[in-house]
């Protein structure tokens, strides 16, 4: 019985230090609640932001890093080629307020408390960081540093034209896009095949190994935009087809350390082709009057194709006849054949040629005779087309020598005795005067009798009955 009260003293004594304690641990709540709230997260930021290095202010680390973006030191041009405004550089001009978002998982730690006010909002303290993203967006936009870059190219066609030009200038379109969060600095290089040369894009010099260097460009992140590389193909780069060639654009950015690229090749079209020049020849007859003086030519050389070609006209002619005189542009290849070279013929045109021709006098009394043009076309580029054809050489002479007349098929004894009876005064000859007169006789007599014979027999119709 006497256990129990010291056991009672005991519970005395500690129920007074618990209830001293309870009270020294409201004061000190009641106290330093605020500090301890805002405290407990800061040191998960600061933890957390050693894992992203970028992560600092903006005058920190970022500001430090960017000694590594000098990697284009080569001879380079400072200035860009000239981009295009229409293109889609403003459509997608929102984009770039969607990079922010991409970094939502990075609190900023001060300014946290002010969104605080109770103490139970301590731990949603985070997510209340949109505001102090709004109120901070400088330090946070290098703090993605996320570098991206793409190119697009179209190709090089050529159309029909080309085949009718010692060379084509045309342009070659390429678009870039920083698909970055941060502001980008953009170079270009491009590689032409054989038979292409740059045509002087402004913004770009020629580099090493064949290829080409452009200045940089500035592009906010979301950028795109587009511009045009002149280009120059040589009229026989066609002979080395299948050709293509090859575009790449690096970026570096200045907070972010590194670089990316991209790169794209293009393709050179060429229509379908070379194309044949259609040709057509055309050669009038010549004829010699009964003078024998010499006598024309005319040759019509005709250029169906689509292309111009260069157009020549050889002209054959038998023994005997020649081009005594012929034109400056023509020239005498043998003593029977004549090339004169008519120059360019264009597409859809034709050329027409006129010789003077003489022939002596076996030549016209030997005519008819034959006489040959050869017609070629040669385009600038594909094969040449020659074509040829006859003409017919009369003489007059040759008609006026004495010859037998042909006389048509039938009786000739008829015939020639009918000729030889002709008077030449052009009337009837003396025998046929004498056939006409008994074809006259005889019909007179003919119809004498048929009166005597119609007269009788009046007589008898009408006579008394006996005498019928």
């Amino acid at each position: 019985m006497d256990v129990r009260p010291v056991r009672r003293a005991a519970d005395r004594r500690r129920a007074a230090l618990l209830a001293a304690s309870v009270a020294v641990g409201l004061l000190v709540s009641a106290a330093g609640p605020p500090g301890w709230a805002t405290a407990a997260p800061t040191p998960a930021r600061a933890a957390a932001a050693p894992a992203d290095p970028p992560a600092g202010p903006a005058g920190d680390p970022g500001d430090e890093t960017p000694p590594v973006e000098p990697t284009p030191a080569e001879p380079s041009p400072t200035e860009a080629p000239p981009t295009l405004p229409p293109p889609e550089t403003t459509a997608p001009a929102p984009t770039p307020t969607g990079p922010p978002p991409s970094t939502p998982a990075e609190p900023a730690g001060p300014p946290a408390t002010t969104a605080a006010p109770p103490t139970t909002a301590g731990p949603s303290a985070p997510t209340t960081t949109p505001p102090a993203r709004t109120s901070a967006p400088g330090p946070d936009a290098p703090a993605s540093g996320r570098l991206g870059v793409w190119v697009g190219t179209d190709d090089v066609v050529l159309t029909d034209a080309y085949w009718n030009a010692a060379d084509t200038t045309t342009t070659l379109r390429i678009t870039v896009a920083n698909t970055g969060d941060v502001a980008e600095q953009v170079r270009l290089s491009y590689t032409l095949p054989a038979g292409l040369t740059d045509a002087g894009t402004a913004g770009c010099a020629p580099a090493d190994g064949g290829g080409h260097l452009c200045g940089a460009w500035t592009a906010a992140a979301g950028a795109r935009f587009s511009a045009l590389l002149s280009v120059r193909v040589d009229g026989d780069a066609w002979r080395r087809m299948p050709l293509s060639g090859a575009v790449r654009v690096s970026a570096t950015a200045p907070g972010v350390a590194g670089s990316v690229d991209d790169n794209e090749g293009f393709a050179v079209l060429f229509p379908p082709g070379p194309p044949v020049p259609g040709i057509a020849l055309r050669a009038d007859g010549v004829a010699f009057d009964i003078s024998g003086s010499a006598s024309g030519l005319g040759v019509r050389l005709s250029n169906t194709g689509k292309v111009d070609a260069d157009g020549r006209i050889d002209v054959v002619l038998p023994d005997g006849v020649t081009v005594p005189a012929p034109p400056a542009f023509c020239a005498a290849l043998s003593a029977t054949r004549t090339r004169c070279d008519v120059g360019a013929v264009r597409a859809g045109g034709a050329a027409t040629l006129r010789l003077t021709v003489s022939a002596t006098a076996e030549a016209q009394r030997d005519a008819p005779l034959s006489g040959a043009v050869v017609g070629r076309l040669d385009p600038r580029s594909g094969l040449a087309r020659q074509v040829q054809m006859s003409f017919r050489i009369t003489a007059a002479a040759a008609m006026a020598t004495p010859a037998a007349t042909p006389a048509p098929a039938g009786s000739q004894g008829v015939l020639t005795a009918a000729g030889a009876g002709r008077h030449p005064d052009g009337g009837l000859s003396s025998a046929q005067r004498g056939a006409v007169a008994l074809i006259v006789i005889s019909v007179l007599l003919v119809v004498l009798a048929l009166a005597l014979a119609t007269v009788s027999l009046r007589r008898r119709l009408t006579g008394p009955p006996g005498d019928r």
